[in-house]
C-alpha cells in the first residue's frame, strides 16, 4: 500500500494543533520546613512555590539555559545558578508556536526563553514515585501547563513534573551546517534533547521535592506519547526512567525522519527563509522562523547518537530500554481529525466526495480496499466513515503493533479508551459544535488531569471511570503494574486489551476483538 509520507502526516497534525550566583552541594540542601513547605533548594538555587488544597506546586523552574542567540539550534546547556530565592508561582513562557483553538492559545508565542518545568507534590512524608509528563501538540504546539495534575498527584501519591521543550523548526531543524556543529554529525533532535535535559534535572533535583529519582515514569499523549516511544529507544536516555506510558503516541510506528530527509527539508526551509548559512538563520527573528515552518515535517531524526535506529527496530532487536510500558489509544481517534479537515471549515465530507478523498489519502489501490471495508452506509455520516478509517490507520493499529513489538522485550499493559459518552475535551467544547466526537483523540486526558486547568466537565458515572483510570495509572507509576479496585486487570501481552468504558456502556472489560474492530489486517498489510 502507499503509505502517507511523514510530511503529509506532520501537516495534518500541525493543522490540528493550530486549529482544534553559586549553587550549594546536594548534601547541603535543607528539606522544606513546616514553616516554609514550599521553599526548596535546587542545584541551581532556591525556589519558592506555593501550597494549595492539593499539595505544593512549583511552576516555571528553568532546567536549562535559554536557547537564544548562539544557543539557538544547539543542545541544551545547564541552567545558570541564581542567587536569592526564585519565585515559582507562575508558568514559564510557552515555546515558539502559532495560535490555536486551545484555551489560552489565542495568540502566538515568539519566545525562545521557554525551557521550564513545573513540579506538583502531594502532602506526606517519604520518597514518592515520579511521573514526568511530555505534552502533545504535534511537536509544534503545546506546553507543560496544558495539564494541571495536582489532583492526580494527590490521589496517586505521585510527584508530577510537566515539561516545556522546543517545538517546530526551533526544536527539529536539521541542516548540513548544523550537522557540522554536532559531535555525531546529525542535527535536528534539539527538542528531544531538551526532554532528556529535563529528565536529568529530575534525577538531580527531585529528591529535594520529596520524589524518588529511582522511580521515574515518563508519560505523554499524542506527540508526548511519541516522545516517550522515542526516548525509550534512545541509548542516551538509558537509566533516566524505569517505566513509560504511551497514550495515542504510536502513530507512524513512532518513526523518525531519516537524516537524508531531514537535511533536505532543512535546506528547503532555509531557502524559504532566504538563508544560505547557519549564521543567517540564527539571526532571523523567531516570528519569521515560525511563519516559515508551515508545511514541513518537524520531528526526531534517526541515525546519530540520540537515535541510532528507528524505535520499532530498537524494540525488536533488544536495543531499547527494557522497562514496563502502559500503552494504548482511543476507540475513535480519527473523528477529531475528520472534523478538523472537513466539518470545522463548514464543509462536511459528502458521500459523493468520499471515494475521491479516500483514494487521495491512501492511494488508489489501498483506497479501493478502504472503500470496501469502510462503506459510507456503515456509518452515520461520510465524515465519521473517513474518521474511522483514518483513526484505525493512524493510531489504533499502530498502538496494537507497538504492543506486539514491546512484548518481546518486557511487560506491556494494553488499554483502549472507549468511553463514547465522553464530552469533547476543552478545545472542542469551545467551538460549540454538535459533531459526534465519541472517544476521540485527546479525550482521555480530561479523565486523568485538569485539562488546560479547567473545571472537569464529567458527569457522575464519568467521574467513576476517571477515578478508576487514575488508579490504573497511579498503580503503574508506583509499582509497574496497573490495577484498580474491583476492576479487571490490564492485560500484559499481545492478545488482549482493557477497554475503558463507563458503566452504562458496559464498564471496563478485557477485549480480544480490537484488532478485528479496527480492521488491522488491512492496515498491517506489507509490514514486516
Amino acid at each position: 500500500m502507499r503509505r502517507l509520507t511523514m510530511r503529509r502526516l506532520a501537516v495534518v497534525l500541525t493543522a490540528l494543533a493550530t486549529t482544534v550566583l553559586t549553587a550549594g552541594s546536594a548534601a547541603a540542601a535543607p528539606a522544606p520546613t513546616a514553616q516554609n513547605p514550599a521553599l526548596v533548594r535546587t542545584e541551581s538555587g532556591w525556589v519558592r512555590g506555593e501550597t494549595t488544597a492539593e499539595g505544593r506546586q512549583f511552576l516555571g523552574i528553568p532546567y536549562a539555559k535559554p536557547p537564544v542567540g548562539d544557543l539557538r539550534w544547539r543542545a541544551p546547556r545547564p541552567v545558570e545558578p541564581w542567587s536569592g530565592v526564585r519565585t515559582a508561582e507562575d508558568f514559564g513562557n510557552r515555546c515558539v508556536q502559532t495560535a490555536s483553538w486551545d484555551p489560552g492559545y489565542e495568540n502566538p508565542s515568539h519566545t525562545e526563553d521557554c525551557l521550564d518545568l513545573n513540579v506538583y507534590v502531594p502532602e506526606g512524608a517519604g520518597k514518592r514515585p515520579v511521573m514526568i509528563w511530555l505534552h502533545g501538540g504535534g511537536l509544534t504546539a503545546g506546553a507543560g501547563e496544558d495539564i494541571v495534575p495536582d489532583t492526580f498527584a494527590r490521589r496517586t501519591g505521585t510527584v508530577v513534573v510537566t515539561v516545556n521543550y522546543r517545538l517546530g523548526a526551533m526544536g527539529f531543524l536539521a541542516t548540513s551546517g548544523l550537522d557540522r556543529e554536532t559531535r555525531d554529525r546529525v542535527s535536528g533532535n534539539f527538542g528531544m534533547l531538551d526532554q532528556q535535559a529535563a529528565l536529568r534535572w529530575v534525577r538531580a533535583n527531585i529528591g529535594r521535592f520529596g520524589g524518588d529519582p529511582g522511580r521515574v515514569t515518563i508519560a505523554g499523549e499524542s506527540a508526548g506519547g511519541r516522545s516517550v516511544c522515542t526516548q525509550m529507544a534512545s541509548p542516551t536516555s538509558r537509566g533516566l526512567f524505569r517505566a513509560g506510558i504511551v497514550q495515542s503516541g504510536a502513530y507512524a510506528d513512532c518513526a523518525a525522519r531519516t537524516h537524508k530527509e531531514a537535511v533536505a527539508q532543512g535546506a528547503d526551509f532555509m531557502e524559504k527563509l532566504g538563508c544560505a548559512s547557519v549564521a543567517c538563520v540564527r539571526g532571523k527573528p523567531a516570528k519569521e522562523v515560525l511563519a516559515a515552518q508551515a508545511d514541513f515535517d518537524w520531528g526526531p531524526v534517526v541515525g546519530g547518537d540520540f537515535l541510532p535506529v528507528q524505535p520499532f527496530e530498537a524494540y525488536a532487536t533488544g536495543a531499547a530500554a527494557r522497562v514496563p510500558v502502559l500503552n494504548g489509544a482511543n476507540q475513535d481517534e480519527g473523528r477529531m481529525f475528520a472534523f478538523a479537515q472537513f466539518d470545522a471549515n463548514g464543509t462536511p465530507l459528502t458521500a459523493e466526495r468520499y471515494p475521491e478523498v479516500v483514494r487521495a489519502v491512501f492511494g488508489a489501490e489501498q483506497g479501493e480496499r478502504v472503500l470496501r471495508r469502510y462503506p459510507v452506509s456503515d456509518h452515520p455520516s461520510p465524515s465519521l466513515a473517513y474518521g474511522t478509517a483514518f483513526g484505525d490507520f493512524l493510531m489504533a493499529c499502530p498502538a496494537l503493533r507497538l504492543n506486539d513489538v514491546l512484548a518481546a522485550r518486557g511487560p506491556v499493559y494494553a488499554y483502549e479508551y472507549a468511553d463514547r459518552t465522553s464530552p469533547p475535551f476543552a478545545s472542542l467544547r469551545n467551538l460549540g459544535t454538535d459533531f459526534d466526537f465519541g472517544a476521540t483523540h485527546v479525550n482521555e486526558v480530561q479523565y486523568l488531569f485538569k485539562h488546560f486547568g479547567l473545571k472537569s466537565p464529567l458527569n457522575a458515572e464519568q467521574r467513576v471511570l476517571s477515578r478508576q483510570m487514575i488508579q490504573y495509572w497511579g498503580s503503574f507509576i508506583r509499582d509497574g503494574v496497573p490495577r484498580a479496585d474491583g476492576q479487571p486487570t490490564m492485560p500484559d501481552g499481545q492478545e488482549k486489551v482493557l477497554s475503558l468504558r463507563t458503566a452504562s456502556q458496559g464498564g471496563n472489560s478485557q477485549s480480544t476483538t480490537v484488532h478485528r474492530e479496527h480492521q488491522c489486517d488491512l492496515w498491517d498489510r506489507d509490514r514486516p
